[in-house]
């Protein structure tokens, strides 16, 4: 039932009917929810094993000499790993009970995150005023292209990411407007996925002050 369940979410993203789940996996529906009594179950076991794929590029970032190639590799890698599999992609934006595995080692992944963006910052290549809830926006966003693109363009979320990459580089720059609160993205996220992701441990970020200020 678990690799049916990750193969068609896979294909089909989270919301695939959970009929088709047990179809594929050749048992009865009443089976599937004695196993697996709502879906959150279902994609935690699915998915648990995946998420070793968000942690490895982590890591790799973490581990590279030089802060600002791990932070940049990092941010392609996330986004391919959005365009390669739509059930990875829903799990980046998706909330787990506390309590799952699946959500204490998506915490550790933020916090290592937190690392490689602090890297970089420190070596005064990433701007000063980044913070993970940017990277959160911006796979929402490479998501959304991702979805729009998906039959006759899937490679343009290629160029997407090249563009956020040069646009979180310390350079020439005006100041950004405040980054948006915790709250909001949860909010936001609930209307697209009808749940929340859990970010109320992220660090807030400083905007950054202009020199015409």
């Amino acid at each position: 039932m678990v690799s049916a369940a990750a193969r068609l979410f896979a294909e089909q993203g989270l919301s695939v009917p959970l009929e088709d789940v047990a179809r594929a996996a050749e048992v009865g529906v009443a089976t599937l929810y004695r196993r697996f009594p709502t879906r959150t179950d279902l994609a935690i076991a699915a998915f648990e094993r995946n998420m070793t794929s968000y942690e490895d590029a982590v890591d790799k970032a973490l581990t590279n000499p030089c802060a600002w190639d791990g932070f940049r590799d990092l941010v392609y890698d996330v986004c391919a790993l959005q365009a390669s599999d739509p059930g990875l992609r829903a799990l980046l934006t998706t909330a787990f009970p506390a309590s799952s595995v699946i959500e204490q080692r998506a915490a550790g992944a933020v916090e290592k995150l937190g690392q490689v963006i602090a890297r970089a910052q420190q070596d005064g290549t990433l701007r000063p005023d980044i913070g993970v809830g940017d990277i959160v926006v911006m796979l929402l966003a490479n998501t959304g292209v991702l979805e729009a693109t998906r039959e006759h363009a899937p490679d343009a979320w290629r160029r997407f990411a090249a563009l956020m990459v040069d646009s979180f580089r310390v350079g020439p720059q005006h100041a950004l407007p405040p980054p948006t609160p915790a709250e909001e993205l949860r909010s936001s996220i609930a209307m697209l996925t009808g749940d929340t992701l859990r970010i109320e441990s992220l660090p807030p970020t400083e905007p950054l002050r202009s020199d015409l200020d």
